[in-house]
């Protein structure tokens, strides 16, 4: 785990992002509108780290990615869509599914 992160963060640090995918994913993030809720594919892990209601979903269901810290700093940059590319053990779309539902209980930003 530590080692993908680590892979993550130097590929970021080295060209950007490391795949043409991830990029797709932090152009959306970017250009699209914001969201009234939190996005697994749109919204930025350093928002979602912003914000303490957030981070207690992060810590609870992604602890092992959540306590990285090439997460908290590299990943900044990414949506947790974009790092399943990275974890895709961990960030699966059935664990991505289950963020998304507990970001919807959130109350609304905007």
């Amino acid at each position: 785990m530590k080692k993908t992160l680590m892979t993550m963060a130097l590929a970021v640090s080295a060209i950007g992002l490391l795949t043409p995918q991830t990029a797709a994913y932090a152009q959306e993030a970017a250009t699209s509108p914001k969201p009234a809720h939190y996005s697994v594919t749109e919204t930025l892990v350093g928002t979602l780290l912003d914000d303490p209601a957030a981070v207690e979903i992060l810590k609870r269901l992604i602890p092992t990615v959540y306590a990285d810290t090439q997460f908290q700093s590299n990943g900044r940059s990414l949506t947790l869509k974009a790092i399943q590319t990275f974890v895709p053990d961990v960030l699966n779309d059935a664990m991505l599914a289950t963020i998304q539902a507990e970001f919807d209980k959130l109350p609304a930003k905007g």
